[in-house]
């Protein structure tokens, strides 16, 4: 593509709103978005990590995509990850995605065998030929499979619709390498929300992620203050919200951000088995270690 940095600034990556029964809440997801982009956020990344998609049924990722693309009625980009177990799945999704009007889709790379590099590139090839919107890269360790700079580097030459990836381990120094391939016409985004400063400081365009659920504004201030070059106040936010990601990793962060947003006024449910819902008690604890730093009740939606 001729300009491949197509996704900037403070992008949720969305929790999924559903029921113990897998189906998904659509009402809630409504209302969460709209209180997300009320908050000032420049686009959604759906059904990755944070999203639980890989333990989500095919149909349910497609409905949740519908749904929030109802939702933001073209305001603002939606990205779907299409990641699966199995290709043929991903490409199902790809082309789903591409067809309901996704402004791209991203995938972490095959899952649990030992895949080569070739295979790796052949992937992302694959969903790039199935697709008709651009396509983001995901690296994560929970995957597994390592994305690698050299995988980077030729997925972006095999085809035009890879744009660039979404980098959510903590080595700085190969994003920053990154950045630098294509004569910097690569779309970089920072994936560890504690990290996010780190991220811009080595020529991110954006931020996706976990916490962006629960203190939009925030980050989308420190994304702001950062590139306003007023460096310690955004250094002073990211400490701020990192007060609120350690109490959530003191759990487990995913079924805690959840328990937070119900108490917040999303009835957003629990995770996908076996993942246990964090209890009341627990709940209640989370939210007096964070009282110092935000106060959750205050954002409630009625």
């Amino acid at each position: 593509m001729e300009n491949n940095i197509i996704f900037k600034g403070i992008m949720p990556a969305l929790v999924s709103p559903i029921n113990d029964d897998g189906t998904l809440r659509k009402d809630v997801t409504k209302k969460l978005v709209k209180w997300l982009m009320s908050q000032g956020i420049s686009g959604l990344y759906i059904c990755g990590s944070t999203g639980e998609g890989l333990v989500l049924r095919k149909e349910t990722r497609m409905e949740l995509l519908e749904t929030v693309l109802d939702t933001v009625e073209g305001k603002i980009p939606v990205i779907s990850h299409i990641g699966a177990i199995n290709l043929e799945t991903t490409v199902e999704l790809t082309k789903h995605a591409s067809k309901v009007g996704a402004a791209g889709v991203s995938s972490i790379p095959p899952i649990y065998y030992p895949y080569t590099e070739d295979d790796v590139v052949d992937y992302y090839k694959t969903i790039c030929d199935n697709s008709t919107v651009p396509m983001l890269m995901y690296g994560i360790a929970n995957a597994g499979t390592k994305l690698s700079f050299s995988v980077v580097e030729r997925v972006m030459k095999a085809s035009p619709l890879a744009v660039g990836l979404k980098w959510t381990y903590p080595d700085y120094f190969t994003l920053g390498r990154i950045k630098d391939l294509n004569n910097g016409n690569i779309n970089v985004i920072n994936g560890p929300d504690e990290m996010l400063i780190c991220g811009l400081a080595m020529g991110a365009d954006a931020g996706i992620g976990t916490t962006y659920n629960l203190m939009p504004k925030l980050y989308v201030e420190l994304f702001n203050k950062f590139n306003e070059g007023k460096i310690d106040e955004a250094r002073f936010i990211q400490h701020k919200v990192n007060v609120v990601t350690n109490v959530l990793l003191n759990h487990v962060c995913l079924p805690a951000t959840k328990a937070i947003l119900n108490k917040m006024g999303f009835e957003v449910g629990n995770c996908v088995r076996p993942l246990k819902a964090i209890s009341e008690e627990e709940t209640e604890q989370m939210l007096k270690e964070m009282h110092n730093v935000i106060d959750f009740n205050n954002q409630v939606i009625n």
